[in-house]
């Protein structure tokens, strides 16, 4: 008898977990497929129409390169594919990392005002004429300091706030932020069409130098989180637990609240305010992947780029004669995706 009770351990613990293990394998490969498709399919979506072969022959530089067809390829509809993966995948990690810091699935930078923050930043830095390449740098400076107060007031003598009072504090900073843009926008008059593309979010101004511009952040926040792939899980931990594996956690919290902000700020200046995309991507990869952070950061990562892509492409291809901004589209599938958690978590709320 007990020859088969340790049968029967060792199969639930070997040969279901090689199981999972392989299921994830698909998962991820089906992903990767899916990704490539996307952008294929992103490539030809648009107003403009471009013969599938033909557009084939130019992405690998043949035929007439001084064409129409080879510049709008080259020029508008790549970089823009390269822009929203990047931003994907910016929002997505940042998200992962915003919920493990306030410890709560329902977190997310543009809920709680940090993404309102960072475009507020990017329109400060409009009014006062600075090139697009400071949009990211005064982004991600009031993205921090927005981040840091929600920060401070969700580490109180308790150990936190209740979720209800967080997402008010976000909700009356976010509307905030959002009056001040409202106002600049008055105020800006005719010249005041970028600000309200910033508000819905869009990804049609995308170029090879805005790319360059994005990859710091996202090289930086992947060569960081790799450095400390094993410390990323401490943070779910008490003070005390941490400071006996010996990890100063409150110091450590602050670090990664400046990457993540970093990332926030870079992703909102140059597309405005793309919401729940970190709400939906964590939640879905904690689901499937688990809830360790070494997992859950690169692969929100990876899945966040793939949601973007796929929202804009059908923010393109919905319509024949216009674009919906982003924005709206990551809306429609988040806001039912919130309202389904918030129903799951209320009696926590």
């Amino acid at each position: 008898m007990p020859q088969i009770f340790w049968g029967i351990y060792f199969f639930d613990k070997i040969l279901w977990r090689k199981k999972i293990q392989s299921k994830n394998k698909v998962i991820i490969t089906v992903s990767v497929f899916l990704l490539l498709f996307l952008v294929g399919s992103s490539l030809f979506i648009g107003n403009y129409k471009i013969e599938f072969l033909k557009g084939i022959a130019l992405l690998f530089r043949r035929g007439d390169v001084t064409s129409l067809d080879y510049k709008v390829l080259w020029t508008l509809r790549f970089p823009r594919v390269i822009m929203a993966i990047i931003i994907g995948m910016l929002l997505g990690s940042s998200g992962a990392i915003t919920q493990t810091l306030f410890r709560n699935p329902m977190v997310d930078p543009y809920i709680i005002g940090i993404s309102a923050s960072g475009t507020f930043g990017a329109v400060v830095a409009f009014l006062l004429g600075l090139p697009e390449s400071y949009f990211g740098i005064f982004g991600s400076i009031f993205s921090f300091i927005t981040s840091l107060l929600i920060f401070k007031l969700s580490n109180g003598r308790r150990g936190g706030l209740e979720l209800s009072t967080l997402l008010i504090i976000g909700i009356a900073i976010s509307a905030l932020l959002r009056a001040l843009i409202s106002l600049t926008m008055y105020l800006v008059g005719e010249d005041s069409f970028r600000v309200v593309l910033w508000t819905m979010g869009y990804l049609g101004g995308g170029d090879w130098k805005k790319i360059l511009i994005l990859l710091l952040p996202l090289v930086f926040s992947l060569i960081y989180f790799y450095i400390n792939r094993y410390n990323l899980d401490i943070i779910l931990l008490s003070d005390e637990e941490a400071h006996s594996l010996g990890v100063d956690i409150r110091k450590f919290k602050y670090k990664v609240l400046m990457i993540s902000t970093f990332m926030v700020g870079f992703s909102v200046a140059f597309s405005g305010m793309i919401g729940f995309v970190g709400l939906i991507i964590p939640h879905l990869v904690r689901m499937i992947f688990g809830s360790s952070n070494i997992k859950l950061i690169p692969l929100s990562m990876f899945y966040g780029g793939v949601f973007l892509l796929l929202c804009d492409t059908v923010s393109r291809g919905i319509s024949t004669t216009m674009e919906i901004p982003i924005g709206i589209v990551t809306a429609i599938f988040g806001a039912p995706f919130f309202i389904y958690l918030a129903f799951k978590n209320r009696k926590g709320v």
